[in-house]
């Protein structure tokens, strides 16, 4: 995530990764590893976003068409 978002901040990230938490969106999976190692995941909820996603990214190119004319 910070490779695709590089301005955002280490701790906007991580209030909006307990956000989704909270929402049921994401779980969190922690690893007893030195360094420490956390992987998130979509839940079943969480994979219900994807119809919107799509709409709104096909939106988005359509958009972007429209602004080369």
């Amino acid at each position: 995530m910070r490779r695709t978002l590089p301005t955002i901040s280490e701790r906007m990230i991580s209030r909006q990764l307990d956000e989704l938490e909270r929402d049921g969106i994401i779980s969190r999976e922690s690893f007893a590893e030195v360094p420490p190692r956390v992987e998130y995941h979509l839940t079943e909820y969480g994979e219900t976003i994807y119809p919107v996603i799509h709409e709104m990214r096909k939106w988005g190119y359509l958009h972007l068409e429209k602004q080369k004319i």
